[in-house]
């Protein structure tokens, strides 16, 4: 039997995100070119994309401007806070984990920087593994975000935020989504709201690859969420304020970066030279 002519929805079929990497990088200024030649020829594909269970992967990068609009200025995730040009989401299938991150990813990481694979003029901004925790859409029938990644959206927009009150993300997640996403949604350029939470909360920055991975993940009540926009960021980042403003406003949590970033073309050395 295939599936009933009026399968489509969201939750209708079985491939599903269940955990992701989320990876902040600056290169090194006067290596910018070389960076992203590296990145998107080799590492995109031979540090993450052949790996198992790893079914999507996209990158974006934020210039000058958009760099001038994150806020605020506290330096918990990104130090600079306008620190982290490029970042790279991957999705790894549910149920999956251990074998796409522990089994595959940590010795291929190694491999290639000892077969001469690696990019020494970069510093990781923030790089975090995450579980997916839900999300919440704008339309009746969206995106799911199982296919955020190759839909094509412009843009994107992380904000990090850790619940007040040791409040877990798990929680946060939940309210927000019932008492404030769907008015911050409704007519924005928004369609996906996701939510994650670090997959190994730690207060101390990871030094298990060749070279230091950045901040640390965060506690067990940090969110991380990624916003999918499907049009202008400027009214989507507008958008964002109000949500992040009201989230702090009630008492939930407190906003330690919101940071928006343009889609990365392929082949293209499109903003190497407004990043800084």
């Amino acid at each position: 039997m295939g599936y009933p002519l009026d399968a489509g929805g969201v939750h209708d079929y079985p491939v599903k995100v269940g955990s992701a990497l989320v990876t902040m990088v600056d290169p090194h200024r006067g290596f910018e070119k070389a960076y992203n030649r590296w990145y998107e020829r080799d590492h995109f594909y031979g540090g993450c994309m052949i790996g198992p269970y790893l079914f999507a992967g996209s990158r974006w990068v934020a210039p000058r401007p958009l760099k001038d609009l994150r806020w605020p200025t506290t330096e918990k995730v990104a130090s600079p806070y306008d620190a982290g040009s490029y970042v790279a989401v991957y999705w790894v299938e549910k149920g999956h984990h251990e074998e796409h991150f522990d089994d595959w990813s940590v010795p291929q990481v190694h491999w290639l920087y000892a077969n001469g694979r690696g990019f020494a003029e970069r510093t990781h901004v923030h790089t975090v593994v995450v579980d997916h925790l839900g999300a919440a859409y704008r339309d009746e029938d969206p995106v799911p975000v199982d296919l955020a990644l190759d839909h094509g959206y412009p843009g994107i927009i992380i904000a990090w935020l850790d619940g007040r009150d040791g409040r877990p993300a798990a929680g946060l997640h939940e309210e927000v989504s019932r008492r404030i996403l769907p008015e911050v949604l409704s007519g924005s350029p928004i369609e996906i709201a996701s939510s994650w939470t670090p997959t190994t909360p730690s207060e101390e920055a990871s030094t298990g690859g060749p070279m230091p991975l950045g901040s640390p993940a965060g506690g067990p009540n940090r969110l991380l969420q990624i916003f999918f926009v499907g049009g202008d960021l400027a009214p989507a980042l507008e958008a964002v304020r109000s949500y992040t403003d009201a989230v702090e406003r009630e008492g939930l949590a407190d906003t330690q970066l919101v940071a928006p970033f343009y889609r990365t073309t392929p082949g293209r050395d499109t903003y190497l030279d407004q990043l800084w």
